[in-house]
C-alpha cells in the first residue's frame, strides 16, 4: 500500500502520478517498467516518490487493486443501472451478468484491463499476490450475490455461502486459463496488449455453459 504521504498529496498531483503510472504499467511488463520515466513525466524528484511508494513492487500492487477494484465497481453501476430498466431476473442472471459486463470493462478501460491481463499471463516476482488482490476484489461481491439468491430462494436454504463464494471464485477465476485454450487465443499475445481477435459470442456461450453447470449441476438426474 502506498504511504499516507501519497494520500496526502493534492487530488490532481495523485491522479496524475497514478495516470502516468497505469500507462507505464500498461505499456511494459513488471520488469521493464520504469520508476524513472514515470517520476519524469510527473515532474517529480525521484526521492519523491519513495516518499508515497516503497518501491516498485508497491506502485504494482497498489494499481493491481485499483484495477480490480475499479472493475468491480463498473460491474456494479452497470448492473444497477439495467436494475433500474427492468425487473431483475435472480441469481443466475445476476451472475452470468457480471461476466458479461466484465467483458465490457476490458474495452472500455484498456490499460487498466493490460495490467489485469500482464497479472495473469505475464510473469512477475510478485505474480501469485498481485492475482491474490484481484480475487479480493471480488470475493465481496460474489458473496453478496450468493447471499440474496439463499433469501429470494433461488439458491438452497441450506447452501453454506463462503463455500458457493469459493467456487463461483476458483471457477470465473480459471476461465482466464481456459477460455484462451477453447478460443486458441495467444496468452502472450494478451500479455503483451496486442491486438486479438476474440469470438464474443463464443465468450458468452462458454458462460452460459458455466451458469448451467452452476444451476443445474452435472449429474443426468
Amino acid at each position: 500500500m502506498p504511504n499516507q504521504t501519497f494520500f496526502n498529496l493534492a487530488e490532481k498531483k495523485r491522479q496524475k502520478i497514478t495516470d502516468l503510472a497505469i500507462v507505464e504499467f500498461a505499456a511494459a511488463d513488471y520488469d521493464n517498467a520504469s520508476i524513472t520515466n514515470i517520476v519524469k513525466q510527473a515532474k517529480i524528484a525521484k526521492g519523491s516518490f519513495y516518499q508515497y511508494f516503497e518501491d516498485k513492487k508497491d506502485l504494482y500492487l497498489y494499481l493491481i487493486g485499483l484495477a480490480s477494484q475499479q472493475r468491480i465497481t463498473f460491474i456494479q453501476a452497470a448492473q444497477a443501472q439495467l436494475k433500474s430498466k427492468s425487473r431483475p431476473k435472480g441469481f443466475f442472471e445476476e451472475l452470468r451478468q457480471m461476466f458479461v459486463i466484465s467483458t465490457q470493462f476490458n474495452a472500455q478501460y484498456p490499460q487498466l484491463n493490460q495490467i489485469i491481463n500482464r497479472a495473469n499471463y505475464g510473469e512477475s516476482p510478485v505474480k501469485e499476490v498481485a492475482l491474490e488482490l484481484v480475487l479480493a476484489a471480488s470475493k465481496q461481491p460474489v458473496h453478496d450475490l450468493v447471499d440474496r439468491g439463499v433469501e429470494t430462494g433461488d439458491l438452497r436454504a441450506d447452501l453454506d455461502p463462503d463455500l458457493a463464494t469459493f467456487v463461483i471464485l476458483t471457477a470465473s477465476n480459471s476461465l482466464r486459463h481456459f477460455i484462451p485454450e477453447k478460443l486458441g487465443l495467444d496468452t502472450h499475445q494478451l500479455a503483451e496488449g496486442e491486438t486479438v481477435d476474440i469470438d464474443m459470442q463464443a465468450v458468452e456461450r462458454i458462460f452460459d455453459q458455466l451458469i448451467l453447470i452452476f444451476k443445474r449441476g452435472m449429474g443426468s438426474l
